[in-house]
């Protein structure tokens, strides 16, 4: 069957007919039903090359609602599709089928079985988080893909998943011990190991294909044995081999497991309602040598002398992802520390136990080994945990990592997990570069040199000629890799790009028994039709993400684009907008609960919808056309990116360095000026134009938090929540005779002062933006606000601080970030000249200017050069610092010392520290945790949080106060609960400390407070 023959139908993408599979899934199955054209184009990609749009969408809330669902399916003879985190790699998981998203509900831990080192869990239950409950029992399931944090167990088993360790713990194979799973026709049977006389009492379906599988696999006993190799890493097919394992590990078990039929059948076969695991001891230590090679061929050389070290893992990082992980600012101070030298390759060698000293010794007797090969001195040892994580980090985001380069050309994933004996590794991987060379192009290289498995992936460009080069890179490959007596297929399956591959390796007569195989679980051929069995041709350009005559809308945007390249790119073409929309590879990273920032809204609502590679699919398939004329600028987007909070958390620490909050700006830009701009959006917008005049009247807008009634009617009026505190309007620093008193205490201070102490190198700007000016009172900390805590400091620190940002009356100078949450880029631009202009004679003379919000300050590094690049805007840029990123570099380059600002202990002896997602996002926590360490005997404790959930004017929108809770309570509203009420509670952002109060009543300063409060000595207020 094929793809194009596996449905009976499918509704026009943009039409309003009904599918009669939909109305049956509303009226019986409790889920999420999903078939407009949006949401079926969100499931319609993973992380391969391939785009095939789906029948339709459901998410079961319940394991009865997934059996309900395909029952309903199978009736109507739709195909079915079961999905985890849909980052497949070979496109197992895109199909013409109704998809059972796992992922949201089905991800229980139904059972641990301590004793026996077992654990039941439901399909969509994540690796990380089965780990993480593991963890107290020192127990671990060993099989660590590098998608560990996305990856669903059930999606692992699918795919015969294998993970950096494999060499040591083995497949996913090695790893189930059974699968309860369901079967196209809804009928529910337990596969697992086959004792003798276990079939008494099992139901005749199971019987018919044990049966029917026995015979099989004995008939075609010695085609088995001479087509599957004896190596470790093979994955493809099904596992006809479970009655005579032919990998070193045999499958790990003393008696035949039928589990292990399914496990790598990447749902053709049955959907998994549960599996049961098998676990291992977590060990105690671990230690990391990395090997720096001069060449290529020498660590590939090399590699099968490493193994008889008895690593746990062996790991490759080549030239080419070592240099784009230092473009990345997360990963450089990492992969340096990783180096001796400019080496084109590293081996990451781990070895792993309960005693820590026999594992440095193997570090020793690696470096020894090295010696002895001829590579003295060419070991970094690692024995401390943190920099082993850190670097392990990189190795696992390394496909994502190599998706970063920018432009058409991409590494593409179709040969990357040809598996080959170590001792021909090195040629192998020679000849292979040599078939990319005669091709015009070079492949990328990382991955698992423990077991001769090389994720290798010839850049190549699909929108060109990249077909026709993949099939003749891929026949040249599968050539050399059957000279060698390998594999074709090592790790991340078959799917669309190599099912195809499976008859030349496997031959017709275990082709026909794969077929055979597959009639007997399935007979209709529902179940994820075209892998495995009857696939299409992998460079059938039909069924690609950019098949002939895509074509992206071309339109004039508002920001500059130009670096992410693309047709007809510049400052102002869409071309640019279109590749960096584009760079989003479907990995998944962003798919993430308990690390890093990114995505909130993700974390918040579980929906693909509200995740940055949701939103990223949904402007793809706009710009090109597929939801509609027009689709850009209308509502199908906007709901996409109704909730991205702009954050920022992924143009850190998204691999491929996707932007969202730029795109967001972009979107809404072209959105409003279609819709136009509500009474919300203007009082939002226009804030720091109308505070210089509001703030006198400040008084009786307050009232609106106390009178009765009054919050509801600005709901319906302004479209405020009801729900919320609105911020109060204070009496603005810069306005007020204090303000004045205390800038002549500054003048006269530095009168007195020497000049060499106080010369124009001594010179600082303390920009105070509209937000702390004009909203921020005395708190029970210091009498003043931040910008005068940060005043004190500062000129205690030997600073002559001059105050900007707009006297009484006038118009603040403002980053325009108001304007840009509401999509007026025009009048941001005009923001950002005029603050350029004001800061000019500041950057001509080397003067840093220094913010207290992030969101504000942090604008002058990001959205100015984006809005308007040039080299005025880079010069203020690169001259723009936070405070306390400020104080670090000034105390780094000798220019500072802490001790001079006499810092004493203050009465809380525990500070909780929340960072904003903007100072995260530029890699900038680091310097408020310093700070604050420099305070004596106090401790300070980072809340692991992603947003606050304000996100400027974000939490205070009627329609977005749910969610904004929602994203609060993950994590730092209960952490600020949890702490003794002596406690201080450190947060930069205005609105993160308004969340903060909102919902947890407690007051959070600024950091600049924090120091201020533990000066021995201020300068009194004259």
């Amino acid at each position: 069957m094929s793809i194009s023959q596996s449905i009976h139908f499918i509704p026009p993408p943009h039409g309003h007919l009904r599918h009669p599979l939909q109305e049956r899934l509303e009226r019986d199955v409790d889920g999420e039903i999903m078939f407009d054209a949006a949401s079926r184009g969100r499931y319609s990609t993973d992380a391969s090359i391939y785009q095939i749009m789906p029948v339709g969408v459901v998410v079961p809330r319940t394991i009865d609602a997934a059996i309900s669902a395909m029952q309903i399916a199978g009736e109507q003879g739709v195909p079915i599709l079961p999905r985890g985190a849909g980052t497949s790699q070979c496109g197992q998981t895109v199909g013409a089928a109704l998809v059972i998203d796992n992922s949201k509900y089905l991800n229980k831990l139904t059972a641990i079985d301590a004793a026996n080192r077992r654990a039941t869990v439901e399909p969509g239950m994540v690796l990380d988080h089965l780990n993480g409950r593991l963890k107290s029992s020192g127990l671990w399931f060993a099989v660590d893909v590098s998608t560990s944090a996305q990856a669903t167990l059930g999606g692992m088993a699918g795919n015969n998943s294998c993970g950096s360790r494999s060499i040591f713990y083995g497949n996913m194979v090695h790893n189930v011990a059974a699968v309860e799973a369901v079967l196209a026709d809804g009928s529910i049977e337990r596969f697992g190991e086959l004792h003798a006389g276990g079939e008494g009492g099992r139901s005749q379906r199971f019987r018919d294909i044990l049966a029917g599988i026995r015979t099989i696999c004995e008939r075609e006993r010695d085609e088995i044995a001479a087509r599957f190799p004896p190596l470790l890493r093979r994955v493809a097919g099904y596992n006809l081999d479970i009655f005579a394992p032919r990998d070193p590990l045999n499958y790990n078990t003393p008696v035949p497991n039928l589990a292990h039929m399914l496990v790598g059948s990447e749902g053709t076969l049955a959907w998994f309602k549960s599996l049961e695991l098998k676990l291992s001891p977590l060990p105690k230590h671990r230690v990391l040598g990395v090997v720096n090679f001069p060449t290529f061929y020498q660590s590939m050389d090399l590699a099968q002398h490493i193994v008889k070290l008895g690593p746990t893992a062996v790991e490759l990082v080549d030239r080419t992802m070592i240099d784009l992980s230092r473009n990345n600012p997360a990963f450089r101070p990492v992969i340096d520390a990783a180096l001796i030298g400019e080496p084109e390759t590293v081996l990451l060698v781990e070895f792993a136990g309960d005693e820590l000293a026999p594992l440095v010794n193997k570090l020793d007797d690696l470096a020894d080994l090295m010696g002895d090969l001829g590579l003295p001195q060419s070991v970094v040892k690692m024995a401390d945990g943190a920099p082993q994580r850190a670097l392990w980090e990189v190795r696992k985001a390394g496909l994502n990592i190599m998706m970063s380069m920018k432009g058409d050309g991409k590494p593409v994933s179709f040969i990357e997990d040809c598996c080959v004996p170590l001792e021909h590794l090195a040629e192998y991987t020679r000849r292979l570069t040599e078939v990319f060379d005669k091709h015009g192009t070079k492949g990328t290289w990382y991955a698992h040199a423990s077991c001769g498995t090389l994720h290798v992936r010839p850049i190549l460009n699909m929108r060109g000629d990249g077909a026709i080069k993949m099939r003749a890179i891929a026949e040249e490959a599968a050539q050399l890799v059957r000279e060698y007596k390998g594999v074709y297929s090592g790790e991340h399956g078959d799917g669309l790009v190599r099912s195809e591959w499976i008859a030349p390796f496997f031959g017709p007569r275990l082709t026909a028994a794969l077929g055979e195989i597959k009639t007997l679980f399935d007979p209709k051929g529902l179940m994820n039709p075209g892998k495995i069995v009857n696939p299409s041709k992998q460079d059938d350009r039909s069924l690609f993400r950019f098949p002939p005559g895509y074509a992206p809308k071309q339109f004039a945007t508002v920001l500059d684009w130009s670096e992410w390249g693309g047709h007809g790119a510049g400052a102002s073409s869409s071309g640019g907008f279109g590749a960096a929309v584009e760079m989003c590879n479907n990995n998944g990273h962003c798919r993430k609960f308990d690390a890093g920032t990114m995505c909130p809204s993700y974390r918040a609502t579980g929906d693909e919808q509200h995740l940055t590679r949701g939103r990223a699919n949904t402007l793809r398939l706009a710009l090109s056309g597929q939801l509609g004329a027009d689709a850009f600028t209308a509502e199908v987007v906007k709901d996409a990116m109704d909730l991205c909070v702009s954050c920022k958390g992924c143009k850190r620490e998204c691999p491929t360095g996707v932007d969202m909050a730029k795109m967001k700006i972009e979107f809404l830009h072209h959105y409003k000026q279609r819709h136009g701009h509500s009474l919300h959006d203007k009082l939002v917008a226009y804030l720091p134009r109308y505070a210089p005049h509001a703030w006198a009247f400040g008084w009786l807008m307050n009232l609106r938090n106390v009178i009765p009634g009054a919050a509801w009617l600005g709901e319906r009026l302004m479209g405020f929540s009801a729900r919320r505190k609105l911020p109060l309007w204070r009496r603005p620093l810069l306005a007020s005779i204090g303000a004045a008193r205390w800038q002549k205490a500054m003048r006269k201070a530095r009168a007195e002062g020497s000049e060499a102490y106080f010369g124009k190198e001594r010179d600082v700007v303390l920009w105070v933006d509209t937000f702390t000016n004009y909203f921020e009172g005395p708190s029970q900390y210091f009498p003043g606000i931040s910008a005068e805590a940060a005043s004190i400091v500062l000129h205690k620190a030997g600073y002559n601080v001059d105050l900007i940002g707009g006297a009484t009356g006038e118009r603040p100078l403002c980053c325009g970030r108001t304007f840009l949450a509401t999509g007026m880029v025009d009048e941001a631009k005009n923001e950002a000249r005029r603050t350029i202009a004001a800061l000019r004679p500041y950057v001509e003379r080397g003067v840093p200017i220094i913010g207290l919000e992030p969101s504000c300050l942090l604008t002058l590094r990001d959205e100015f050069k984006s809005m308007l690049p040039g080299e005025e805007t880079d010069q203020l840029a690169a001259q723009a610092f936070l405070f306390e990123e400020f104080l670090v570099r000034e105390k780094q380059a000798g220019r500072f010392d802490p001790a001079r600002l006499g810092l004493r202990p203050i009465v809380a002896k525990h500070a909780l520290l929340h960072g904003h997602c903007h100072q995260k996002a530029f890699g900038m926590m680091s310097a408020v945790e310093e700070v604050l360490s420099w305070i004596p005997e106090l401790e300070t404790t980072t809340i692991e949080s992603s947003c606050c959930g304000m996100a400027g004017a974000f939490g205070y929108e009627t329609g977005h106060y749910e969610v904004s809770m929602k994203m609060a309570e993950l994590s730092l509203l209960p952490a600020v609960r949890g702490a003794d009420a002596t406690a201080l509670i450190v947060a930069d952002g205005t609105s993160c400390r308004h969340q903060i109060a909102d919902g947890a009543e407690r007051e959070a300063v600024h950091v600049a407070v924090v120091l201020a409060q533990a000066m021995v000595a201020v300068v009194a207020k004259q």
